[in-house]
């Protein structure tokens, strides 16, 4: 148990022999990124042996911090209690900060575009590992004064092999940290049992499947977890899902030049899209080490948007964001194992 595993009663006995509102503050400065050294309401006495507590320690210690230019985006590689690696970023749009969450350490889906795929699968994180990702990314973004209002998991591992602390994660997120289950995205490779649990758990949170080939020839090939699961599997488990929550499915397809950006493979994703009403989230491909073909160009991510727009599929270009710094999920983990070259750190700055 570390910092974040620990829930408000844990802490309340923690405390047991100090006023009631001792533990109320220390929550609220948990919540805010503080550390119990650093909680200076707190007599100094109380500060230290908080600090010295093993069920308040960190699970995250900063291995890596590496920020555009523009600063639009950070990311840190975390190294666990374990020496296991993983990474959280940390976007800035115009009107909302998404945070985009790890839930392994690396990922036993073996999708050969992806770094956390190509690298393999570690270990499970705990509710509190992830909820840590969150508060530490909230703290540097309140120090820019923004917010944080959207929390996605399409970070290192596959969140629904993961649901048994993923879910209680989305539970204290939503409950303890204030954010809107609407704003919460959990996205899935296609792991039906998981897709048809969360359609039975009672947070309205928002569901993105990463489809990336709508036949199953191309998918098992893609996305080898197809052969467990088929498209015609997935998608009625899209449809349960869709007919629990009344909420809006999210297709992710990352465009590879000459694989799956033809006409044809827009023809029959509009199929699939329209059958359960899902928008579609065009992802021009992060280059990897491991994986040669390159993503599509520009010019034909816009064509195969107005191709799926004219089929009568809603389709949305996701921007790029940290190719500069290894910002696509697992790039800078794998840097840090040493399997590709590392990015620049950033740059110390002034609070």
């Amino acid at each position: 148990m570390a910092r974040y595993d620990v829930t408000p009663a844990e802490l309340a006995a923690l405390l047991d022999g100090e006023p009631a509102y001792r533990a109320r503050q220390v929550w609220e400065g948990l919540r805010r990124g503080d550390a119990p050294e650093d909680l200076t309401p707190l007599p100094r006495v109380l500060r230290a042996r908080l600090a010295a507590e093993p069920a308040l320690a960190p699970s995250l210690r900063e291995d890596t911090a590496v920020e555009t230019d523009d600063g639009d985006t950070v990311k840190w590689r975390w190294a666990l209690a374990d020496g296991r690696l993983i990474e959280t970023v940390l976007m800035h749009y115009a009107g909302r900060t998404t945070v985009c969450v790890s839930s392994q350490a690396g990922c036993a889906m073996a999708c050969g575009f992806c770094a956390t795929g190509q690298a393999g699968f570690e270990r499970n994180l705990t509710t509190g590992e992830i909820v840590e990702q969150v508060v530490r990314a909230g703290a540097e973004a309140r120090r820019t004064g923004r917010r944080v209002s959207n929390v996605v998991f399409m970070g290192m591992g596959e969140p629904l092999a993961n649901l048994d602390r993923v879910w209680p994660a989305i539970e204290r997120m939503h409950g303890d940290l204030g954010l809107s289950a609407r704003h919460l995205t959990v996205s899935t490779i296609g792991i039906v049992p998981g897709i048809r649990r969360l359609a039975s758990l009672p947070l309205p949170v928002n569901l993105a499947v990463s489809l990336h080939a709508a036949d199953d020839a191309l998918r098992d090939e893609l996305v080898p977890v197809n052969r467990r699961y088929p498209l015609e599997a997935l998608l009625e488990a899209c449809r349960a899902w869709v007919d629990a929550k009344g909420r809006r499915l999210s297709f992710e397809w990352a465009l590879i030049a000459g694989v799956n950006d033809r006409a044809g493979d827009a023809a029959r994703l509009a199929e699939l899209a329209r059958e359960v009403r899902a928008h579609v989230n065009l992802i021009p491909l992060n280059p990897t080490p491991g994986y040669a073909v390159r993503g599509t160009p520009a010019a034909g991510v816009r064509a195969f948007r107005d191709l799926l727009e004219s089929l009568g599929v809603n389709a949305t270009v996701r921007r790029n964001r940290g190719t500069d710094i290894d910002a696509a999920c697992g790039q800078l983990a794998a840097a840090g194992a040493g399997r590709v070259p590392p990015p620049r750190r950033r740059a110390d700055r002034p609070d």
